[in-house]
C-alpha cells in the first residue's frame, strides 16, 4: 500500500513551507530576535530537514 502524498499536495507543502519560512525570517530571521543570526541559521536548518522531508516522501508521479 502507498500512501505517499501525490505531486500537487507535495507541491502544496512547499508553496506553504515557503511562505511559513519568509515571514518567519522577516520577524525572527537574520539581524532580529535571538542574538542576531543564530535565529535565522536555525530556521534555516529546520527549513532544509522539512523541506528534504516533503520532496523525499512525495510521489511525484501520481497527481492526487
Amino acid at each position: 500500500m502507498n500512501d505517499r502524498d501525490g505531486c500537487l499536495m507535495g507541491l502544496l507543502k512547499l508553496f506553504l513551507l515557503d511562505k511559513l519560512f519568509d515571514w518567519l525570517q522577516s520577524r525572527f530571521g537574520f539581524g532580529r530576535g535571538c542574538s542576531g543570526c543564530g535565529c535565522g541559521v536555525i530556521f534555516l536548518i529546520i527549513f532544509l530537514i522539512l523541506a528534504g522531508s516533503i520532496i523525499f516522501g512525495t510521489d511525484w508521479f501520481r497527481l492526487f
